[in-house]
């Protein structure tokens, strides 16, 4: 039996909501991520089986293609595509859970029409700080995944015979996805315990990690190699390592959107590296991965110098200025706080 981490009071709420709501949305943040989608169109196919005929996930842009299969996944809707439609869903909801984000600003444009609409909002997340503005706030960020807070969220209601095979293949994607294939945020016993119950339902395990990590085009398996190659630059006595691509050799190696999702975790299978970070230059901003193993709290290194934050050993941020410029910013923030010395 799984320990109830949610609290009773926030789960009495939440189903009172979903007995008495007629029209769901499911929102989820920016450059959807697989434990994003995963919990969206778990949620989303646990409602329709409970009966539940409108329904509806808006993201606030497109995602990668190696998550394209999941069940569900055509019947999302990209507010970058579909703007005003998006915008009337929010408006029009009964109820709108928040999944996998802490605060407004991480849906993009959306966090206006999302502020100010009448529905009643449930938030499922496991970021820190989440913002009040839902009714409900569900914020565990010691749980590994939205995902596995959106199994436990069913179950608690007693509605674990609502999770269809459909439903707990996407479940089981944002477990998979947001711990490494479990590398890392997965050392409590109860993951596999969810993991044993969703394969029960009849997922295939071994073909979603086929379907997300190896279906991948040239085009990747190149720029991965370049960037290996060309672009890791070490900091021996920092245990630290570095990855960097610009807009121009994203183009150059006809990039789309999630082909350097991962490149982050490459060098850590270095034996000496205990701390990787990625960044890449995007059209509006420069945006950071950090990824660690053991005790140094990448999160506070995107906290302090690149207003970001996330979990400890999995966090990302962003940066406004020029490639060269965030490289030196994030050499100049090594200084001060790396795995070989915390803070000076």
């Amino acid at each position: 039996m799984l320990k109830k981490i949610i609290q009773e009071e926030h789960i009495q709420k939440s189903k009172k909501y979903v007995e008495k709501g007629d029209s769901f949305l499911i929102i989820t943040h920016i450059a959807p991520d697989g434990d994003a989608l995963g919990s969206s169109l778990g949620l989303f196919h646990f409602l329709n089986e409970y009966g539940k005929d409108k329904v509806s996930v808006v993201v606030p842009n497109s995602f990668p293609g190696y998550y394209k299969w999941m069940p569900g996944a055509k019947d999302i809707v990209i507010y970058e595509k579909y703007p005003e439609f998006a915008e009337q869903l929010i408006r029009e909801a009964d109820v709108i859970f928040c999944l996998d984000f802490n605060e407004p600003k991480r849906v993009g444009k959306l966090a206006g029409p999302l502020v100010a609409a009448e529905g009643r909002k449930i938030m499922i997340d496991h970021h820190l700080n989440p913002a009040d503005f839902c009714r409900v706030c569900m914020s565990y960020p010691e749980i590994s995944s939205t995902s596995e807070l959106i199994f436990r969220f069913i179950c608690r209601m007693g509605m674990y015979e609502l999770i269809n095979k459909a439903a707990a293949e996407c479940i089981y994607t944002g477990m998979m996805t947001d711990t490494g294939s479990f590398t890392y945020n997965s050392n409590q016993p109860e993951i596999y315990t969810i993991i044993g119950e969703l394969i029960k339902k009849g997922i295939d395990k071994d073909l979603i990690y086929r379907k997300v990590y190896q279906v991948y085009l040239e085009s990747r398996l190149r720029l991965m190699g370049y960037v290996l190659y060309e672009k890791m630059k070490l900091y021996p006595k920092k245990r630290t390592a570095l990855l960097t691509l610009s807009q121009e050799e994203l183009k150059r190696f006809h990039y789309m959107t999630g082909d350097t999702e991962g490149f982050v975790n490459l060098p850590l299978s270095i034996n000496s590296i205990e701390f990787a970070v990625f960044i890449r230059e995007d059209p509006d901003c420069v945006k950071l991965s950090f990824r660690s193993v053991g005790d140094f709290p990448c999160n506070e290194f995107a906290i302090r110098y690149f207003n970001g934050g996330g979990h400890k050993n999995a966090s990302g941020g962003e940066f406004y200025g020029s490639l060269p410029e965030a490289v030196a910013a994030f050499e100049k923030a090594l200084n001060a706080y790396s795995p070989d010395k915390r803070i000076i």
